[in-house]
């Protein structure tokens, strides 16, 4: 029993409209579920991710609007790490951010040699790698993102922990992860794998906000997910019940140096309501939501459509 990588990333934003037009028309990704947060069905859960809606490539996002900017510290993921397929991919998001105004830098990564790391409009920082896995490529068919340059899916998550050796028992024996020297691990199944890395904790107190990481969650096989609750429940890491999210299920427990991790099924998907040509296009809504339907039509902020096509 093995996890399969990471299932999706989620963070904050306080601007729903400004999230799509960067990580949907700037980094080509596809917006392929609009709904809301479950646990507060008033603000949007956006999720982008490839073609399919995959794990492994899904980034989602809480909008509150207006929320002010989070600071990442000590308990927190405080970048993401993306798999591209080449050095002339590096040097093509340096030149698409350029067009953009939005500031890169050229790294030397420990792993992968040249890195390009940025940020969002809110702080949320990320950083390009030249993809060594041999893992499928995830990748979304934007218009005018040549798919040999396209973003190929998550490489992993860097966080801060100021002690990472407490959390070494639960990663390795209850989750299975690998590795463990200098503070980088891998969790990897039989089709996919991630890196969980820890840096030193910054001395500045971590606020939760816009540009911040809510959670980091990994993949599970639908019959092995109460088996896996069971594992973290065993580990004393005091796991939430089963929760159905309806395109998948999810349980959540924070490991030992604060970070937030939920274990979710691979499937159902976001096809379970929409065809999966048409994935983001309209509210999408959890039967159990479907009848606050018209109040949220109203009140949530109409949002841009990335792939519509200029009229004539």
């Amino acid at each position: 029993m093995r996890l399969e990588g990471i299932h999706h990333i989620t963070a904050i934003t306080g601007d729903a409209r400004g999230n799509v037009e960067f990580y949907a028309g700037v980094l080509g990704l596809r917006l392929v579920k609009k709904t809301v947060n479950q646990d507060d069905p008033t603000v949007y859960h956006l999720f982008y991710a490839d073609e399919q809606g995959s794990p492994g490539a899904d980034l989602t996002f809480f909008e509150y609007p207006q929320a002010a900017h989070g600071r990442a510290g000590a308990g927190m993921v405080h970048r993401i790490l993306w798999r591209v397929a080449s050095p002339q991919a590096l040097d093509f998001w340096r030149t698409r951010l350029g067009e953009h105004e939005i500031q890169s830098e050229q790294i030397q990564s420990e792993d992968t040699g040249s890195a390009l790391r940025f940020s969002d409009a809110e702080g949320l920082e990320h950083e390009l790698l030249v993809d060594s896995s041999g893992d499928e490529p995830l990748i979304a068919a934007a218009p005018d993102i040549p798919a040999e340059f396209a973003l190929q899916g998550f490489e992993g998550v860097r966080a801060y922990s100021p002690d990472p050796s407490s959390s070494e028992s639960l990663l390795r024996d209850a989750l299975g992860f690998t590795g463990g020297e200098d503070s980088r691990w891998e969790v990897r199944g039989d089709r996919r794998g991630g890196r969980y890395i820890y840096d030193p904790a910054p001395d500045a107190h971590p606020v939760q906000g816009a540009g911040s990481v809510h959670h980091v969650a990994f993949a599970s096989l639908m019959p092995e997910h109460e088996s896996w609750r069971q594992r973290v429940q065993e580990a004393g890491a005091n796991p939430t019940p089963v929760i159905d999210r309806f395109y998948f299920r999810s349980v959540y427990f924070r490991e030992p140096s604060g970070v937030l991790f939920e274990i979710a099924t691979i499937g159902p998907g976001f096809g379970a309501d929409e065809d999966p040509e048409h994935l983001g296009e309209r509210l999408s809504l959890p039967p159990r939501f479907e009848s606050l339907r018209e109040r949220l039509e109203s009140t949530l902020t109409p949002l841009p459509d990335p792939r519509a096509r200029p009229a004539g």
